[in-house]
């Protein structure tokens, strides 16, 4: 009876002490990057910049600019290119997390978890910061702009930074295994996903046959629920919220499955040389 509360007290610590762990190693791979943190700050908002007005040269060229929702035509790109963003950054952030045979894993406390974790919620941080950035800009300095349902645009650009995450974790617990497939694997989907995300096309415009290639996709899911929470006049009926929540939890307890069961039959050697 009275070694409940020192219990109470070492479980507190124990958690306590983990996430200030997980908070300075995403300070870390903020940092990471860049030593200085604004730069490297700009340096993705430049990416984001860059990507948003090479769709809009392509759709002004193309005269795709009619098939747009009606509204502002820069917030309709901007609303694909965000989420897109943050799927691919999340995923690459966790599949280039320190694995069970890095290094890093020699300092105790340091674990695979606190790696994902930390990884993961540096992409999010940056990413969010960008986003803020670029819209806050475009809104001040070219027009104002109006968000009809702000907090679940939000909700899935963190609906979106969660599938990135799910997948990253599928690929990093097979990475050491197939550490060149893996990677070659990574990249593949995140080429794959400048289309198949849907960000350059509504999805209510495509028809039966085609919507069917990309429904698969659960970012194609989330950019186009995103478009009707951004739109007052777009209603997102041919898609689900419900199936990227799905598609996350369960790549993410297969991703931890297969991580923890990689942690216990990895072995140093697989990192020899690399």
């Amino acid at each position: 009876m009275f070694q409940v509360q020192p219990q109470k007290h070492k479980g507190l610590h124990t958690a306590l002490a983990i996430l200030e762990l997980i908070y300075h190693s995403t300070v870390r791979e903020v940092r990471k990057s860049h030593g200085n943190a604004l730069i490297g700050l700009l340096l993705n908002m430049m990416q984001t910049v860059v990507l948003v007005v090479a769709f809009y040269v392509m759709f002004s060229v193309l005269g795709l600019r009619g098939s747009a929702i009606r509204g502002d035509f820069l917030l309709y790109i901007m609303s694909g290119i965000f989420l897109f963003m943050t799927h691919t950054k999340a995923m690459g952030a966790v599949v280039g997390a320190p694995g069970p045979t890095s290094a890093m894993m020699l300092h105790a406390p340091m674990n695979t978890v606190v790696a994902i974790c930390s990884s993961a919620l540096a992409a999010l941080y940056i990413q969010i910061l960008s986003v803020s950035v670029v819209l806050f800009l475009y809104h001040t300095a070219i027009t104002p702009i109006t968000i009809n349902q702000p907090a679940g645009a939000f909700a899935m650009l963190l609906l979106a930074w969660a599938t990135g995450v799910s997948i990253g974790m599928v690929f990093l617990a097979a990475k050491p295994w197939a550490p060149g497939f893996i990677g070659l694997a990574a990249t593949i989907y995140a080429r794959a996903n400048m289309i198949a995300s849907g960000k350059m096309f509504l999805a209510k415009t495509l028809p039966g046959w085609m919507l069917s290639l990309f429904d698969w996709n659960p970012l194609f899911h989330v950019i186009d629920q995103c478009r009707g929470f951004v739109f007052i006049n777009y209603i997102a009926t041919v898609s689900s919220i419900s199936y990227p929540v799905k598609v996350t939890i369960a790549l993410t307890m297969i991703g931890l499955m297969g991580e923890f069961y990689t942690r216990k039959h990895a072995s140093i050697s697989w990192s020899a040389g690399r």
